[in-house]
């Protein structure tokens, strides 16, 4: 057999492998949802999310780069970077800037680190290796203050209690957001070396050159703002194949069906995650100390979005479900994962490090679940203590 036709060959069997693989990936929803249901699902939550979640993380993009352009306009990032390295360097490898982006995300969402990291004069600050490692980063403090007021909210239904187990998350995520990044940045490390920096010499100079001659005063001011939005605006762009097509899949791979009925509607689905948390529950329950199995379903669900989680937790706590104990493991791992698998794809190819996408997820994983792991013993901690 020629060498052509041994190419051939291989050529048409992996064809052939992927039309299978597809074809029972896509079984697996239509089987139990019906054809017309899946499909109608998928259109309807793709459209639901380009309406309610892309617009709305584009809206806080802009609004993120133009705080932060004009942040690091007028030297405000190259202040935090030499106050706070101190502490940045020592707990999670970064420089002292990137704790910026922990408050924009920790006040907006995951993406909100991505306008940050798109400014050269934010970039410059960090080396090549730790540039993927802002995704972790970001992501792990991700929609922080909803999370953390939605679990205050919830003192009317646990109890007075709700305050500590919002510390004790917040506490959790903070170790989760290190591991998570420590692991990244080692993987990085070897990746791209250690010395290698974010920016080339051509592409500071350029930086420099554009911003050799300022505007004055209030023009001055309004031109930092313009410019950090626009850059927000493509960023927005940039997220959406990847928020459409991956937090689409991820839903329907977390969600049941509306009141035991398919009805094509958004956000419909199989409730595999959930299912395989339940199968986990001999090795997530000791570790998590949960009061119910059905607490499971709330880091599975927080996988593809914490704002889903966050209405499992209501409708649990109404139904009695939880206990404090469990609101400090969810307030940690709603935060820390906070949607990741949703939003790690689109993160690492907005940042142009596509091809590492798989180690951020891996890494995220960990950390996340020690997040949970953390919160939940601090907790104990905390009640021993009185």
């Amino acid at each position: 057999m020629t060498q052509f036709k041994r190419e051939t060959l291989r050529s048409d069997l992996k064809s052939l492998l992927f039309l299978i693989a597809f074809l029972a990936a896509f079984s697996m929803f239509a089987i139990p949802m019906g054809l017309g249901n899946a499909l109608n699902t998928l259109m309807n939550t793709a459209y639901e999310l380009l309406i309610g979640t892309v617009f709305k993380i584009m809206a806080i993009a802009v609004i993120a780069g133009a705080i932060s352009n004009l942040l690091t306009e007028f030297g405000v990032v190259a202040l935090l970077n030499k106050l706070l390295s101190p502490l940045m360097r020592p707990l999670f490898g970064m420089p002292g800037a990137s704790a910026l982006g922990i408050v924009s995300t920790y006040l907006s969402d995951n993406p909100a680190i991505l306008t940050l990291a798109d400014d050269h004069k934010f970039r410059r600050y960090f080396k090549a290796y730790q540039v993927p490692a802002l995704t972790n980063l970001g992501t792990a403090f991700g929609m922080g203050l909803i999370v953390t007021s939605f679990s205050l909210s919830l003192s009317g239904k646990l109890g007075g209690g709700v305050w500590k187990a919002a510390v004790c998350g917040n506490l959790g995520a903070i170790v989760g957001a290190i591991i998570s990044t420590r692991l990244m940045l080692m993987f990085m490390k070897k990746h791209y070396g250690s010395e290698a920096p974010a920016l080339t010499e051509a592409q500071v100079h350029a930086e420099e050159a554009a911003h050799s001659h300022h505007e004055k005063g209030f023009l001055h001011v309004m031109t930092a703002l313009l410019e950090g939005g626009e850059k927000g605006v493509r960023m927005g762009l940039g997220i959406i194949p990847g928020v459409l097509i991956i937090c689409s899949l991820v839903l329907m791979l977390t969600n049941g069906p509306t009141d035991g009925v398919y009805t094509g509607a958004a956000y419909e689905g199989i409730a595999v995650l959930p299912w395989i948390a339940n199968k986990l529950s001999f090795l997530l329950q000791p570790l998590f100390g949960f009061t119910s199995g059905e607490a499971l379903a709330v880091p599975a669900t927080a996988l593809g979005s914490a704002g889903a989680a966050l209405g499992i937790i209501d409708s649990y706590a109404s139904r009695g479900l939880v206990s404090v104990n469990d609101l400090s493991v969810f307030t940690a791992i709603c935060m820390c994962w906070s949607g990741y698998l949703s939003t790690h794809v689109s993160m690492m190819d907005v940042l142009g490090c596509r091809e590492h996408t798989g180690k951020a997820i891996l890494c995220h994983t960990i950390g996340g679940a020690v997040a949970g792991v953390a919160a939940h013993w601090l907790y104990v901690l905390f009640t021993l203590m009185g």
